[in-house]
């Protein structure tokens, strides 16, 4: 059996691009998330993934990341010219695929500040819902860190407050997790997707990135409306994140098309 470190180069390994390809700089990248009991999480999931839970505070709890960004220059690698710029929150549940056991997560949806966004619901079914953002990012290069760091997202479906404090320290490991490798292939290195498309049925989609070089932050303001309407989390409970960190920028690439598996 791999072990963390080993399974972690494995996913760190560069794959070739298909000519349909996706690659993006994300800035102002946060994972906020929460422990939560899993019973809470289950109507959400498709039965093919199994929730995994994480001994935290002396209950076995699950997982939920909030994942806001900015997409700052989105484009098909066969297509560089032909950039979009946007706003984007990922609201992921982290699972296990029981027919290849990977860890992976679990997709609520997604809000995205852009027209684009109705042509991946028209194309591939995605869970992406309309939203209009105000970013408010001041960077420091004196100190390094962000001096302030919030979103603003008016949705429908998942309006948000997301206020942090850059504390410009390093990340310890989280509580449930009995070493940074482990923490890291959970937490960071899910690259496999999956969720309900619009249709009901099975959809999933594939991504690479590097290691994310994160800092830990501290909350500010913190409000989920899909987390609150959905009964995952509270307005108090969301203030106390099970841990909450910033990356400044990475890149991504997004392997296309989408999967449909029914």
């Amino acid at each position: 059996m791999s072990t963390a470190r080993e399974t972690l180069t494995e996913r760190l390994a560069p794959k070739p691009a298909g000519w349909m390809d996706i690659a993006t700089d994300l800035r102002h990248f946060a994972l906020i998330t929460y422990a939560i009991p899993e019973a809470r999480l289950r109507p959400h999931v498709h039965e093919r993934f199994e929730i995994e839970t994480f001994e935290i505070d002396g209950m076995e709890l699950a997982l939920l990341s909030v994942v806001p960004f900015e997409d700052a220059g989105f484009h098909f690698i066969k297509a560089p010219l032909f950039r979009f710029h946007f706003c984007q929150t990922n609201y992921r549940i982290y699972v296990k695929d029981k027919i290849t056991g990977e860890r992976v997560v679990w997709f609520l949806g997604t809000t995205l500040g852009s027209w684009t966004v109705n042509l991946c619901r028209s194309l591939w079914g995605i869970p992406w819902h309309r939203a209009h953002y105000r970013q408010l990012h001041d960077w420091n290069a004196t100190t390094d860190r962000y001096d302030t760091f919030r979103y603003e997202v008016q949705s429908k479906w998942a309006p948000a407050t997301i206020g942090l404090r850059d504390t410009g320290e390093d990340i310890p490991i989280a509580p449930g997790f009995e070493c940074r490798d482990e923490m890291m292939l959970c937490l960071t290195q899910p690259l496999q997707g999956f969720y309900h498309r619009l249709n009901g049925k099975l959809g999933g989609y594939s991504v690479g990135h590097d290691l994310l070089q994160l800092r830990r932050a501290e909350p500010v303001e913190l409000h989920f409306g899909l987390l609150e309407r959905l009964g995952l989390q509270s307005a108090a409970e969301m203030q106390v994140p099970h841990s909450a960190w910033i990356c400044p920028k990475t890149r991504f690439h997004i392997f296309m098309p989408p999967l449909r598996f029914e």
